[in-house]
């Protein structure tokens, strides 16, 4: 169990956070929420050591071990990926290296009586079984799933790690961290750079954990189907719901709906009471009567809230003109690197067709989308129909933008016609205000260019969309925004994306590039998973709570006693999981604020705690 004591940090600005006491316990699934720089990141340095907290403390079990996945990797080795994984576990390396050292000694040794060789055989047993327990003999196998299952292919394990994108090696650092069975996993965005299918098999991979994790994520069926727990930082606060994502959002709205009836009640009372303080300060008689008003006044706790900034914002994507029935014919294409990507792609696209392009990384996706803009050579053909005018949003837009730019001036140079005048009120439906409009396009965030890249399409009217990755650094409110506009949109799109709950019911065209040809399926995103994930193996996971031995008790006392434990443990499952329900119940109707809430926080984890705990020994005794 890792505590929060009191915890707090601040920056020359002020406080990200402060007074924050709270538990984390095995097993636990934790969403860390809150708007960017809110301080998630720096949350998460803080529980793995890197960053000193300003106040307050963090207690760690002992021997805790962690893994943490920062978003800002570094690594330069010529080891390839196979061997970065190998060599990163200390106690493997010493052990293999030990038993292939002993293993040749005892080649060369003839004094087969002596205690040194009966030592040395002793030594080698310690060896073995050690390595063993570890599963040292699966080390190899768990290497290469857990690659496989995050996207590398066989032939590109044994490449020099250095050869490849930032984006593989971001793979490569997860790979390690998860193989390497730490006790909590802190990740930060660990679906970036991820295909649709190796995000599968990560949600996969983290639901069977056994250990606490702790995620920051802009993938909200990511959260919702891994989190039971969501830690929302927010006005230097650090609030616990006992949720997933989307039940957090919900009874987030309820909360806000109800802090802003109160704050409006509490305002009235301090604009009377301030009137009163003015009226009666200037007499004598009455001046002790408005001191006390103001006494009064400075110990009023202020409710404050946090401004939804994406709260009623709508965007179109405005059609230019109506095309003809087709907007889109290719004829034998193909596209061949140093290797094909894909050959003889023959199809005709209609309009009013929505269209997900899917596959692994790497697979060509990118390119036939370049190839359909004829950005680059290809094979074939590729025609457009009668008035289609094509909107491009390639997978680095955002930084082809002008750094020196302002945000005004970067939308102001497309605009065309009367909507030059609307450009304001433009910028502000992407959350570009007052003087924000000023700032140079150099010193903005990723987020931020990917939402004026897609404001600078808004300003060209088309007909047919071709998007390659949109979603790439937008939060979870942007890309509802985003989903809305499309989901509205006239015309016909083509997108590349790996997010599913973005994808689910936005598309009815699925386009697969497998084989180097191209496969279109009209089923659901749901069903195209199922169909393509691969499955996590077991060996890959942290080992189960089996008991190591699956031998059948030696009498029939001994399966007595083992029918009698596990009946008790399943009642007492059952009485935790009732309580359990009993306090959620509580939860829901009790307001964060409410000063018997964290009693009843402490209290819920408590029993989760012992829900795990029974829950363990009833794997093993089964």
């Amino acid at each position: 169990m890792i505590s929060l004591e009191k915890l707090g940090y601040f920056l020359p600005q002020g406080y990200l956070f402060a007074e924050v006491s709270l538990q984390i316990n095995r097993g636990d699934k934790i969403g860390l929420v809150g708007k960017n720089g809110a301080g998630k990141s720096t949350l998460l340095r803080l529980l793995t050591g890197q960053t000193t907290p300003s106040e307050g403390k963090i207690h760690f079990p002992k021997n805790c071990r962690y893994g943490f996945l920062s978003q800002d990797i570094k690594i330069e080795t010529e080891l390839s990926v196979f061997s970065y994984l190998e060599q990163s576990n200390d106690q493997f390396t010493q052990l293999k290296t030990r038993l292939e050292e002993i293993n040749n000694e005892l080649t060369l040794r003839t004094d087969y009586e002596s205690e040194s060789y009966l030592n040395l055989l002793n030594e080698l047993s310690e060896c073995n079984e050690a390595f063993q327990i570890h599963e040292g003999y699966h080390w190899e196998e768990k290497i290469m799933n857990t690659l496989e299952g995050l996207g590398f292919a066989k032939d590109h394990v044994h490449r020099p790690l250095n050869t490849f994108s930032g984006g593989w090696k971001m793979r490569a650092e997860l790979a390690r961290i998860l193989v390497n069975d730490p006790d909590v996993l802190l990740l930060d965005e660990p679906t970036n750079h991820l295909d649709i299918l190796s995000i599968a098999w990560l949600e996969n991979y983290l639901q069977r954990f056994l250990g606490s994790v702790i995620l920051i994520s802009h993938d909200r069926l990511f959260l919702d189907n891994i989190t039971k727990r969501t830690l929302e930082i927010s006005m230097g606060k650090i609030i616990d719901y006992p949720f997933g994502y989307s039940r957090y959002k919900e009874r987030r709205a309820e909360e806000s709906e109800r802090l802003e009836g109160a704050k409006k009640q509490q305002d009235k009372a301090i604009k009377q009471t301030e009137m009163l303080i003015e009226k009666f300060r200037a007499k004598q008689s009455k001046a002790a009567f408005a001191q006390s008003l103001i006494k009064k006044l400075d110990r009023t706790e202020r409710i404050e809230i946090e401004n939804d900034q994406y709260s009623g914002m709508r965007v179109r994507f405005p059609l230019s003109v109506q095309p003809g029935k087709w907007v889109l014919n290719m004829e034998g294409v193909g596209k061949t690197y140093e290797r094909p990507l894909f050959r003889s792609v023959s199809i005709t696209v209609g309009r009013g067709e929505k269209i997900a392009l899917l596959g692994p990384n790497g697979i060509g996706k990118s390119s036939l989308l370049k190839v359909i803009m004829k950005a680059i050579d290809y094979e074939g053909s590729v025609a457009y129909g009668h008035n289609v005018g094509i909107g491009y949003f390639a997978q680095n837009q955002a930084e082809q933008l002008d750094p020196n730019q302002t945000i005004f001036e970067a939308v102001d140079q497309v605009a065309k016609g009367d909507i030059r005048l609307q450009i304001r009120s433009l910028l502000g439906t992407f959350l570009f205000s007052g003087e924000d409009i000023h700032k140079k396009v150099g010193i903005l965030s990723g987020g931020e260019r990917t939402r004026l890249a897609l404001c600078q399409m808004l300003l060209s009217p088309s007909n047919f969309l071709i998007l390659d990755e949109p979603t790439n650094h937008l939060d979870i409110p942007s890309k509802e925004i985003l989903k809305n506009a499309l989901v509205n949109y006239e015309g016909t799109f083509i997108i590349v994306s790996h997010d599913r709950e973005f994808l689910s019911g936005l598309t009815n065209r699925i386009w697969d590039i497998e084989n180097q040809g191209l496969t279109i399926h009209h089923f659901e995103l749901d069903e195209y998973l199922r169909h393509k994930a691969p499955k996590v193996d077991h060996h890959s996971v942290q080992k189960n709570t089996e008991s190591p031995s699956n031998a059948a008790p030696k009498t029939d006392q001994a399966g007595r006693e083992r029918k009698n434990k596990l009946q008790k443990t399943e009642r007492l499952i059952e009485e935790t999981e009732g309580k359990l329900s009993e306090l959620e119940k509580q939860l829901v109707e009790t307001q964060y604020h409410e000063s018997n809430y964290n009693a009843l926080i402490s209290e819920y984890h408590s029993l989760k705690n012992k829900l795990d705990q029974l829950m363990d020994q009833w794997e093993t005794l089964v």
